[in-house]
């Protein structure tokens, strides 16, 4: 089978226990698949990424015995090919001028990541005294079938989203002159052949946008799947933010075994060497893998 997966950490912090379950996932499937496990740094919001952080994380996951395949990739300098796709795409994109509190203030609903559904405001141009700030990609309006993506999630199931109403026109450069995530991903997952993308449930709600902007491009859309994400003691997703500890590097078998622990990954025994843990979570990823896939099958 063809595969080629990836890790894409952005470098804003050091690996903690919630990264360490996504770097996992995608590492043990790309193993369990016989295919190339690449690793990609994220670090196109270059203010966010304080220097070294990246290094930090090479030096972590080889720590830990994930080897990566090929060459590491680093947004930073790729922003060339995000200049060509945002050009292809100009019939579908427009300046948008609005400030943060009038889009808050004007918005039709909250998305399901908690950022404001855009009302479209500035689709038929700029106000009288209204300078670009963002540039956004028009989505299909309700009602038509270009605007509902639905997509089969390998561990999530059938999942379905309404671009105009859940989402509206969506950011593809920052007022601050970035690319915006949606974009760079898209671009860097086709640029580099990616087949199947193993990643957090923090990012499901973005992958619609990414296959309408896929479909807009005429590139090939990956497989898909999200694990769960880790939580601390209030229910919020573990991250710098919300008190995230850096991983432990003298002890790497204890954090890879809890991080398989929260996968449901049946790891019989305490492996002694980090070879051995590999081994043995390979073999059980597959097994988790397969009590998904039925699971699935008895609910439809």
């Amino acid at each position: 089978m063809h595969y080629i997966g990836r890790f894409a950490p952005s470098p804003t912090g050091p690996l903690h226990r919630g990264s360490l379950v996504a770097a996992m996932a995608s590492y043990l499937d790309a193993r369990a698949h016989h295919g190339q496990w690449l690793v990609r740094i994220e670090d196109i919001d270059e203010p966010r990424c304080p220097p070294g952080a990246a290094e930090d994380i090479l030096a972590t996951l080889a720590a830990f015995g994930m080897r990566w395949d090929g060459e590491v990739v680093w947004q930073s300098r790729r922003k060339p090919l995000y200049e060509a796709a945002f050009a292809q795409l100009s019939p579908w994109v427009y300046a948008c001028g609005c400030t943060r509190r009038e889009i808050a203030d004007s918005r039709i609903g909250i998305a399901a990541d908690g950022a404001a559904v855009y009302p479209g405001t500035c689709r038929r141009g700029l106000a009288p005294g209204k300078t670009a700030r963002a540039y956004r990609v028009r989505v299909p309006d309700v009602g038509g079938p270009a605007g509902m993506i639905s997509f089969h999630d390998r561990w999530m199931g059938l999942i379905t989203q309404q671009l105009a109403t859940e989402v509206g026109d969506f950011v593809l450069k920052r007022a601050d002159g970035f690319w915006a995530y949606q974009l760079a991903v898209v671009v860097d997952d086709a640029a580099q052949g990616v087949t199947h993308v193993v990643r957090g449930a923090d990012l499901l709600d973005s992958t619609p946008r990414q296959i309408y902007l896929q479909r807009l491009l005429g590139i090939p859309t990956p497989s898909y799947l999200h694990v769960p994400v880790v939580t601390n003691e209030a229910g919020e997703k573990l991250s710098k933010q919300t008190g995230a500890l850096a991983l432990d590097t003298n002890e790497p078998l204890a954090e890879l075994m809890r991080a398989a622990q929260f996968l449901g990954l049946g790891v019989n025994h305490a492996p002694q060497a980090i070879e051995e843990f590999w081994s043995q979570a390979v073999a059980a990823w597959r097994a988790r893998l397969q009590t998904i896939s039925t699971l699935g099958q008895t609910t439809q």
